[in-house]
């Protein structure tokens, strides 16, 4: 955390309005994407995006400073989405056939590029892993993203999210199943995947 950040840190709990804004305008996107990753539709992931906003403005004044900003308003977004799952907030629905191409853009803008055929072969591809993501539970989604997207070890997550570690890795392990089915891509000879059977 630089020093910087620390002092806008300090700021809104002054409470200084504008400091946090500054804060949430750094790491905005960041949230956003987790979100949208997460529940795969632009709205929801706004939704989810402002209700995090809102927790975090009014838990500002509990920031201990013992980790990064990011950590601390990633455990809240967390407990969003696990809110939000129990209460069966977000509209599900098959990636393939309703993803418009706008909104595939806005979910991975890494993979856009000039040529018009590999753009298409592109988004193809991001249908198709969205599609597999969205066969998981939410909760296998919830892991799998907080793996691959986020970094956070299985020992993070478990605490995070308050399960195992065999649970994480077993759910991480049958997110990368469904993905290589979708994709049809075959493993190695010499690898395997972990039993990755029933809900997580």
């Amino acid at each position: 955390m630089t020093e910087n950040e620390a002092e806008l840190i300090k700021r809104a709990q002054a409470p200084d309005a504008e400091a946090f804004c500054q804060l949430a305008g750094r790491y905005g996107r960041r949230i956003y994407s987790l979100a949208l990753h997460y529940c795969h539709d632009p709205q929801d992931a706004e939704d989810l995006s402002q209700e995090v906003w809102l927790k975090a403005y009014q838990a500002i004044g509990t920031f201990r400073h013992e980790s990064g900003f990011y950590t601390w308003i990633r455990k809240i977004t967390i407990n969003c989405f696990l809110n939000r799952q129990r209460s069966s907030f977000f509209r599900w629905r098959k990636l393939t056939a309703q993803l418009t191409g706008d909104q595939i853009d806005n979910a991975e803008p890494a993979l856009q590029v000039p040529s018009f055929e590999a753009s298409l072969n592109n988004r193809i591809l991001v249908a198709k892993v969205m599609g597999a993501l969205a066969q998981l539970t939410p909760r296998q989604r919830l892991i799998f993203l907080l793996k691959h997207h986020e970094g956070m070890t299985y020992e993070e997550i478990a605490t995070a999210i308050g399960c195992s570690t065999g649970t994480a890795k077993k759910a991480v392990a049958r997110a990368l199943t469904k993905l290589r089915e979708e994709l049809n891509v075959e493993l190695p000879p010499n690898e395997c995947v972990p039993c990755a059977a029933g809900e997580y």
